[in-house]
């Protein structure tokens, strides 16, 4: 009788485990399709939790469903670097001692490597990083495009041009996104100044949208794969970039089809109703100015909660729209937070730092190198045998680069400054005088140095260069506010603290000197043709300094190219010439009346010369390009053209080359720029070694938007393939012919 009870009881514990298991939720099986994991879990969720998700909890944190065992989602900035972590409900910091991090150089510098392969290990020790922090969106990369010089955050973005931008940025995400965190490529889209970036309306034509601004946000979704993607606080056409329907019903999800998340910038939404109809799917950071103010309300007041739950309720707005921001959410926790797959991550590695020098290193453009008398020999790479006395000048020089700038500041483990990389690389050959102050402004709260202070570091720095045989000036702009800093756009083109006086007084007792600008911008140079070498450093982040010494000194070759172009003033900018109402604007509107002539495509259009032309970059060796070959002069429209070109390393060290290729259109109905950048390709080569390089062409490349058709548009006709160094360095042209 015993024996019959107890295989009864086991029959009913195998049973209810059979019945337990069938009943499983789905959304929790990682090897279910996950489209299906999103259904089952929808199907569980009530319509508060469903609304629940879709705003914030915290400044950098969003609900999950707890009920459901459904996690939460942990955001954090930045594009480069992941940003120390910041107290639940307040913008302080939390001063946590574990949350040192690697600062990585700016998306400037990245763009200026044109080295898509280092734009991957860039993204994947960052999404490393960000793992390793537990953060499930890291809120980059940036691909706004470098309007114009005075914009405040241009150095978190990748230049001036759709292609350069595209290409970059989907190795970067593939990265990121291969820890199991996903990226949010922002801000989308024509958030291109910071002065009243919360309200300026821009009108802008559908051709230049589609030609110059919307390429790196598209390669992004559809080439990139990227999970999320962040709104811009601007307006475009009248409504907020954050729930605009053309660009985020229309165009994001409808014309690109993307799978993801749509969320705000932090403070971007301003309305329920166009909020719950119009894309957006999660709120961060309503009623503050996303960086410092704080809010009188509560998360529950936000635009997408109690008021959505509200609107849902009573009718005024549909179901499906809740049901597909939380499906999009879901699939976003599946994919990050709910993915057991997912690395653990590492943070301040020496393989991290490693790929932040390289980045710096390869990203630093050479852009002039003279000798400092008629006779001798170019200035760079600095031979310490020359020289016992070499003094740095500079605040630039001890200046924590990655303090300031906004919502990308970090808070590195570690930060080699450009003078203790060239103390470590020369020893006690290198002095330094500071020469000026800027102390610290952010947000409208100016540092004031006094006048006795500012004269007395000038005299010293001009004193000690007097003495010196060789100056190493590290200025340019810093992260304070109107200089390279989010919320305030630059007010002037020069360099600021009187820089300009002070380079001059130095010239004109040494001239043997070494400029070094850090910025994340184009500057003015009214000293330019009396400094013998000019260097463009950027923002370099943890190893700047050891990757600043490893190119002077000429242990690396730099091989960095301008990713935007340096007007000689700020009137030669395509923006800035037409007035107020093309930048920045009446306060309230604007119109981006340059159109499609952005960077390059407006100074080699206008045939008004750059300073520094996009694409510009010099090298401590020579190369030489052969004569372009063409596979076919004529292409069909279902066919393509191959160009190949030899580049021949002449001189007598190694180094790096960006061969890069544009295309002109002979003749057209429409205007077209005289020039656009449809491919490059960096190699490497030895004293002496010469390689091919080829590209292929097809009626792709050769397209324009047709703002009435509404469609791409390739005109038969005859073209040219540029090959060159820069947009304004072509070596060879070869010429071919579309038809139809």
């Amino acid at each position: 009788m015993k024996n019959k009870n107890f295989l009864a009881a086991c029959a009913l514990v195998a049973l209810s485990a059979t019945t337990l298991h069938a009943q499983s939720p789905v959304y929790l099986d990682k090897n279910a399709p996950i489209e299906e994991r999103i259904q089952d879990a929808l199907s569980r969720m009530t319509l508060e939790e469903k609304v629940a998700m879709t705003h914030a909890q915290s400044k950098f944190s969003s609900p999950g469903v707890p009920r459901l065992g459904i996690p939460e989602l942990w955001w954090s900035d930045g594009p480069h670097g992941v940003r120390a972590e910041i107290e639940w409900n307040s913008w302080g910091y939390a001063n946590w001692t574990n949350d040192s991090i690697t600062a990585f150089p700016a998306l400037t510098c990245l763009a200026a490597t044109w080295n898509p392969e280092l734009s991957y290990e860039y993204g994947n020790a960052l999404g490393a990083e960000a793992r390793f922090r537990k953060k499930d969106v890291i809120l980059g990369p940036g691909v706004n495009m470098y309007r114009h010089p005075l914009n405040g955050r241009n150095f978190e973005y990748m230049g001036e041009d759709p292609y350069l931008a595209s290409v970059m940025v989907v190795p970067y995400i593939h990265g990121v996104q291969e820890n199991g965190v996903a990226t949010s490529t922002k801000h989308y889209v024509l958030n291109d100044q910071e002065k009243w970036r919360g309200h300026i309306n821009v009108e802008i034509s559908d051709r230049a949208l589609h030609e110059i601004y919307l390429p790196p946000f598209k390669a992004a979704i559809v080439d990139g794969q990227g999970w999320t993607i962040m709104g811009a606080y601007n307006k475009v056409r009248g409504q907020h970039a954050c729930h605009n329907e053309f660009l985020l019903n229309d165009i994001l999800k409808g014309d690109w089809g993307f799978d993801g998340v749509v969320v705000t910038d932090w403070g971007g939404t301003h309305d329920t109703k166009e909020a719950a109809l119009y894309g957006l799917d999660v709120e961060m950071g309503s009623y503050t100015n996303g960086l410092t103010s704080e809010s009188e309300f509560g998360y529950n007041n936000y635009y997408l909660a109690d008021p959505y739950l509200e609107m849902l309720k009573s009718g005024e707005v549909p179901m499906s729209t809740v049901d597909d921001k939380a499906s999009r959410i879901l699939r976003l926790i599946f994919r990050t937070a709910m993915n057991p797959d997912r690395p653990w991550g590492s943070q301040a590695t020496p393989e991290h730092a490693a790929v932040a020098r390289s980045v710096g290193e390869e990203g630093i453009v050479l852009l002039r190198n003279q000798p400092a008398v008629k006779k001798g020999n170019p200035l760079l790479p600095i031979d310490a045998s020359k020289y016992n006395k070499i003094l740095v000048v500079g605040e630039n020089a001890t200046r924590s680069m990655s303090a300031g700038g906004g919502s990308s500041e970090l808070k590195p483990k570690n930060e080699i400054s450009p003078l203790q990389g060239l103390q470590a690389m020369y020893g006690d050959k290198i002095s330094y005088a500071p020469g000026y102050m800027a102390g610290r402004s952010m947000y409208g709260n100016v540092d004031v140095i006094p006048t006795a202070v500012e004269d007395s570091l000038r005299a010293e720095a001009v004193a000690m260069a007097k003495d010196a045989d060789l100056v190493i000036y590290v200025g340019g702009l810093n992260k304070n506010h109107e200089q390279d800093c989010e919320a305030g756009d630059r007010i002037i083109y020069g360099l600021p603290f009187a820089q300009d006086a002070l380079i001059e007084e130095i010239l004109a007792v040494n001239p043997n000197m070494v400029m070094t600008l850090l910025s994340g911008n184009a500057v003015e140079m009214p000293w330019i043709n009396r400094v013998p070498a000019i260097v463009q450093a950027w923002y370099l982040g943890s190893e700047g300094g050891n990757a600043i010494a490893n190119v002077l000194s000429g242990e690396v070759n730099p091989s960095g190219k301008l990713p935007f172009s340096f007007p000689v003033k700020l009137e030669d900018n395509g923006a800035i010439h037409y007035g107020e109402m093309s930048y920045p604007g009446d306060s309230i509107n604007q119109t981006y009346l340059e159109d499609i002539l952005v960077g390059y495509r407006w100074h080699d259009t206008k045939k008004i010369p750059a300073l520094y032309p996009f694409g510009y970059g010099l090298s401590y060796t020579t190369f030489e390009f052969g004569k372009p070959v063409i596979s076919n002069k004529k292409m069909d429209r279902d066919g393509s053209v191959e160009v190949k070109i030899k580049v021949k390393n002449t001189g007598k060290v190694a180094g790096k080359e960006v061969v890069q290729l544009y295309v002109h259109d002979k003749k057209s109905s429409v205007l077209r720029p005289e020039k656009e950048l449809k491919g490059f390709q960096k190699i490497s080569l030895l004293p002496g070694e010469e390689k091919e390089v080829s590209f292929t062409i097809t009626p792709a490349e050769l397209s324009y938007y047709d703002d009435v058709r509404h469609e791409w548009v390739a005109e038969p006709g005859i073209f040219e393939a540029l090959i060159g160094n820069s947009s304004t360095n072509i070596k060879g042209k070869a010429q071919f012919e579309l038809v139809n």
